[in-house]
């Protein structure tokens, strides 16, 4: 790893650790937003490094949908007893029980009620006034609209015509009675930045990122993983077996692997330096509709 390299990275963790303290220091019920992936793996990893030798000093939230690849559960698991984390799962039980599922032809409505609707639901129960996610500016263009402290009204609605100014990392941490802010401390991170942090700091992520042999069935052009017998075959489908690996991890059902021979964190990288496309094109929930993930943002998505 070259000095630039070296110098590019500790500046990115410097300014994420000043992010997490200032968060720590403004507010009175934050939470860490913790989804398995990648991204929310190099987030507790900074909180952790920020707080050291202390604990973390706010809980993590997990939004199960319980369509969740298992091995993401399976490392949540073990991370969270690990370290000793206070860790918070919400499902919308209420959905659940109706019957709502991410096989319907049209996603939108599970996404909203599993997703959404739950995480909104997560916040107003607990109180928590700033919750902290690993969104990063360059996975989508919505994004790139978003303030590190990005703030939400009553309803959890975003408005990006009414973020405040960060002139110089200076950040307006005041709300109002049940108003909040999202805090996006990897803001200004890339993909390849988090693969190479993960290198520098031997960070354990889920091993879904490297490629292997895995039961997959093709579905609109793209690998899905039949991670278990929930998910029904259309008619024509066949599962195969295929050396695939995840860019970004989600609902087994919504998320498609890549083909690839990356079966390390040096291979992963290898392979991003020349790729052209975002991780994002895998999450078939974002492609649903023109601006799909903007309307989904206003609403109250991560």
């Amino acid at each position: 790893m070259n000095s630039y390299a070296l110098h590019h990275l500790a500046a990115l963790e410097h300014e994420a650790i000043h992010i997490l303290r200032e968060v720590a220091a403004e507010f009175k019920n934050p939470v860490l937003m913790y989804s398995v992936g990648k991204d929310s793996s190099v987030l507790l990893h900074l909180a952790q490094k920020a707080f050291y030798p202390g604990p973390v000093p706010f809980p993590l939230l997990h939004i199960n949908t319980t369509f969740k690849f298992g091995a993401m559960i399976e490392f949540r698991n073990q991370v969270t007893a690990r370290h000793e984390l206070r860790l918070i799962e919400w499902i919308n039980r209420d959905a659940l029980h109706a019957g709502v599922d991410p096989f319907a032809p049209d996603s939108e409505r599970y996404t909203r009620l599993m997703k959404t609707e739950a995480l909104k639901a997560a916040l107003t129960h607990h109180g928590f006034d700033a919750a902290i996610g690993g969104a990063r500016r360059d996975e989508e263009r919505s994004r790139a609209k978003e303030r590190v402290f990005s703030f939400r009204d009553r309803h959890h609605a975003w408005d990006p015509r009414q973020q405040r100014p960060e002139p110089w990392h200076l950040f307006n941490t005041r709300v109002g009675v049940d108003e909040s802010v999202r805090v996006f401390p990897l803001s200004d991170w890339t993909e390849l930045d988090i693969w190479v942090y993960i290198l520098r700091e031997q960070i354990p992520v889920v091993p879904l990122y490297f490629a292997a042999p895995r039961p997959v069935v093709q579905r609109r052009g793209q690998w899905l993983m039949r991670d278990d017998d929930r998910m029904p075959l259309r008619d024509g489908e066949r599962v195969e077996q295929r050396t695939v690996r995840f860019r970004t991890l989600g609902c087994y059902p919504l998320t498609a692997a890549v083909e690839s021979t990356a079966s390390t964190v040096l291979d992963v990288i290898d392979e991003l330096r020349l790729s052209r496309y975002s991780e994002r094109q895998g999450r078939l929930i974002d492609s649903e509709h023109a601006s799909s993930m903007e309307a989904k943002k206003r609403e109250g998505y991560f």
